[in-house]
Parts: structure tokens; sequence; C-alpha cells
């Protein structure tokens, strides 16, 4: 399925399954390939027994999600083992656990992909597919891997009203996307920071049936997170109560019901 570049690829996948079974089979990065791969085979200890999904990872929700998480990439014995975004680590503990808090989640633990865990109007997803070496990806790898995120977007437009954005990697990386995605972001553009917010308005365009208008909404209201990353959550920078604040005031921005933090 997969027999171009990212960017081929993705602006030839007309629906978010084309698109994430894409995005499964993409070896557009070496250094991360060689990665994934690696870890894999050679497995941490405690999932010795396991056959680890080793690909990169798609996004996580329905397609008709109005509120979109945006983290870095996958952990390396996460989402690389599991094949879900944020599923089988500590940083995807956290975030189900607080979107389950507060009505976005059907539970609030991630374990494997066939848990059950089901996510109300919120789509999960990274600006890097690839579980990289030690959690840092290049700029490069970044650019490379864009494409998915920016056709990703493109095809939830209909109901994007919201995207929350984990940490400053994430948000950097998604400003560039969204701007290439038909949204117009300010300039200079804005800097992350945790319960930052902006509104950016969308350029009209056709809508995908042909009739001439778009139906889209008219502008996605950006919020800026601290990363669930351990670093963050052991040390108290990111709080459980400071994430659902944020999760909550998403959610109602984007017309969905969340329970207060």
């Amino acid at each position: 399925m997969d027999s171009g570049t990212p960017a081929e690829d993705a602006a030839r996948s007309g629906d978010l399954t084309v698109l994430d079974g894409r995005i499964a089979g993409c070896r557009a990065c070496p250094r991360l390939v060689a990665w994934r791969e690696e870890v894999a085979a050679t497995k941490r200890a405690a999932f010795a027994g396991q056959t680890y999904w080793g690909r990169p990872v798609p996004g996580f929700g329905p397609p008709d999600a109005s509120l979109l998480v945006v983290g870095l990439a996958p952990a390396a014995h996460g989402g690389n083992r599991t094949g879900r975004m944020f599923t089988g680590d500590r940083s995807g503990d956290v975030l189900y656990a607080a979107l389950h808090d507060v009505g976005l989640a059907s539970q609030g633990t991630s374990v494997s992909a066939g848990d059950g865990l089901e996510l109300y109007g919120v789509r999960v997803t990274s600006p890097v597919h690839c579980a990289p070496p030690a959690n840092k990806p290049t700029p490069e790898e970044r650019n490379t891997c864009r494409p998915w995120l920016v056709r990703e977007l493109g095809l939830l437009r209909p109901t994007l009203r919201t995207v929350v954005v984990l940490g400053a990697f994430g948000w950097q990386a998604s400003l560039p996307a969204l701007a290439e995605a038909g949204w117009t972001v300010p300039r200079p553009r804005p800097a992350f920071a945790h319960g930052a917010r902006v509104t950016l308005v969308r350029r009209p365009e056709p809508d995908d049936t042909g009739t001439g208008i778009d139906t889209a909404p008219a502008s996605v209201e950006l919020f800026g997170c601290f990363h669930v990353s351990q670093r963050n959550t052991f040390t108290g920078r990111l709080t459980p109560a400071m994430l659902r604040q944020v999760l909550t005031t998403a959610a109602e921005s984007a017309g969905l019901t969340a329970c207060s933090p």
C-alpha cells in the first residue's frame, strides 16, 4: 500500500483507515526503522514473551473526532510494542486515566490494542510515528513524517474543533502541519506553554463532496499542555489535576461532554 514517499502516500489516502495502514508500512527514515526493529527483536525482559509491533504506530480514535491530542512519538516499549498510541507505558497510563476521569474514554487503563478501550470524540496521534532513540527524533525525521499529520488533520477537518498538544516538541511540529492543512497560524508563531490557548482560523476550502461549500468549523482552538512523560509526572511538573483541567477545557471547546476535574 505504501509505494512512494510519505507525502505521496498521505496524499493518496482517502480516509483515516487507509492513512493508518500506510503509516504502519512506512520505512522512510532509516535510523528510526533500524531502532524500532532492534527494540522489537531484543525486547525488554519484562515483555520477553510478547511479540512487539515494531512498526510505525498510527493514530487512534474515531474518524469524526472533534478533539485531537498530539504527543511526541511512540515509546520504545509502549506503542512500539503494542501498536497503539500511548498504550503499554506509564505516559499512556496517565493520559488515558485523565481522559477516563473527564468522560472521554471508556476505561482508565491502556494495556494492549485489544483491551477494549474506546475514545469518545477524541483521537490521539503524534508528529513522529516511529519510536526514536532516546525519545528524540531529529528535525529531518520530524519533517519527513509531517505529511502524515497534515493529511490526518485534513481528513479530520469536517469535525475537528480543538487540538491539545503535549509538550514543546509536539507544539513546534504541529504548528507548521496545521498551517499546511489549512489553518492560519499567527506570526510570530505562538510560544508553547502549559495552558496556552490560541485560536487558529480555518482558510475556506471547497468540501470533499464537490459542492463548493466548506462546512468545516471556521476555527480550531489550540491548547498547550506539558507532556505526560515520566519526567514531568514523577516530579509534579504535570499533575493529574493539571492534565484534567486542560482536557476538560478542551472538551468543552470541542463541544464534548466532560466531567469537571
